[in-house]
């Protein structure tokens, strides 16, 4: 066993793991710490990974002989290959010092490899005064019915043939926020139902794909899906319906849980702080 459970655990202030992201903090243990240097090499997911949905190989892999492992702090470094390649280390550690050797190990190793991006990934917790980057929340189906959407939203292909011709042109406008990439996955059959809002006979909201998967320890989670709203559309209600329609999409599919990414401060981030999500703490990540 590489990692010691009683040095990691304390630093682990938020629910972060290299390579997959946030989990569900019931899964964190030192096993899946261990999976993702075992897979390291495998160019394989591992059989939770959020992106194995997609298919193909794993592109980023934790730099095992670079790990940083003491009591105080540990620093986890990753390499991904694709576009002009990055490299991120994550900081795990309460002395904020730990940035700073981050940062340095960040720079080194991208010039070794021969990577442009190098950035530091620091777990915060959820009580952290000034929060900044990403805020990780938990949508919890155990304790409580969602609330049912009263609106203009159905999967796509429920749509009469007229609207659902519309959703291409919709995921072009939205490609900066993925769904250029679900309009192709959707295309090839790959992905599970997507849901949308119409207006007028024309697509102008989206999330998904819907899809359930088992976690680390087999817990049913409700996967991650790109969401978007068409600027002349938005400030209608329109987000809060498509993403309670998926919330309740994945209560009723079995789902015990969804883990949410948002930007702190925007448009998503408030949503979920409205409808009462728990936050699990930040990840904020920092150029080297």
């Amino acid at each position: 066993m590489f990692f010691r459970w009683d040095w990691l655990r304390p630093q682990l202030t938020a629910p972060v793991v290299p390579t997959l992201g946030p989990v569900h903090p019931d899964s964190l243990s030192v096993g899946i710490f261990e999976d993702i240097l075992r897979a390291a090499d495998t160019r394989s997911f591992l059989p939770y990974d959020k992106d194995r949905r997609w298919g193909g190989e794993k592109d980023e892999k934790v730099l095992q002989e670079d790990v940083v492992h003491q009591r105080e702090h540990t620093l986890i470094p990753t390499l991904m290959r694709r576009g002009r390649g990055t490299v991120k280390v994550f900081a795990y550690g309460r002395a904020d010092s730990v940035v700073d050797e981050a940062t340095e190990l960040a720079a080194k190793l991208a010039a070794r490899h021969g990577v442009v991006n190098a950035r530091v990934v620091r777990p915060l917790g959820p009580g952290t005064a000034h929060p900044r980057s990403t805020r990780i929340q938990l949508k919890d189906f155990t304790i409580g019915a969602c609330r049912a959407p009263d609106g203009p939203v159905r999967p796509v292909t429920d749509w009469p043939t007229a609207v659902q011709e519309t959703f291409a042109p919709f995921a072009e406008a939205m490609a900066g926020d993925g769904l250029a990439f679900l309009h192709t996955q959707m295309q090839a059959g790959q992905c599970g139902p997507v849901l949308a809002a119409a207006i007028e006979d024309r697509v102008v909201g989206a999330i998904g794909p819907m899809d359930v998967r088992p976690d680390a320890v087999g817990r049913p989670q409700l996967m991650p899906q790109y969401f978007a709203v068409l600027p002349h559309a938005r400030g209608q209600g329109l987000g809060k319906l498509l993403w309670r329609a998926a919330m309740c999409w994945g209560q009723s599919h079995g789902a015990a849980y969804q883990l949410l990414q948002t930007e702190v401060g925007g448009a998503s981030d408030r949503l979920c702080q409205s409808e009462g999500l728990i936050s699990l703490g930040f990840s904020h990540t920092t150029h080297a």
